[in-house]
């Protein structure tokens, strides 16, 4: 199982577009859910940020070994989000992974996950 969350910068001028993609995600929960599947993706939630200027998403997941690649999938919403993605994200900034120091999952949950 891989516990990560990561930090990407979002493009200078594209809040309004950021808006307008996680509202598509959250007005299209049922397919967003089905792609997770695939991915072996338990549980991914994505935070945002406003610091020094800047504006920052951070993607945290508990994922599965040998999900499919987002990249990988055919699923219409994956190619939506991956064009998101490419808009907004900017590519010019490093992400950060923070570092994993506690991962507190009960044991029925993380048997549930296998």
């Amino acid at each position: 199982m891989n516990v990560e969350i990561t930090r990407f910068k979002v493009k200078k001028g594209k809040a309004a577009r950021v808006d307008e993609w996680m509202r598509f995600l959250n007005e299209h929960m049922e397919d967003v859910l089905v792609t997770l599947e695939g991915e072996k993706m338990y549980v991914e939630t994505i935070f945002r940020e406003h610091l020094n200027g800047e504006e920052y998403l951070y993607w945290y997941s508990v994922q599965g070994i040998g999900g499919q690649e987002v990249e990988q999938s055919e699923h219409w919403i994956d190619k939506k989000h991956l064009e998101f993605w490419n808009e907004c994200i900017d590519e010019t900034f490093r992400p950060v992974d923070l570092q994993t120091e506690v991962v507190m999952i009960p044991e029925r949950v993380r048997k549930s996950m296998e």
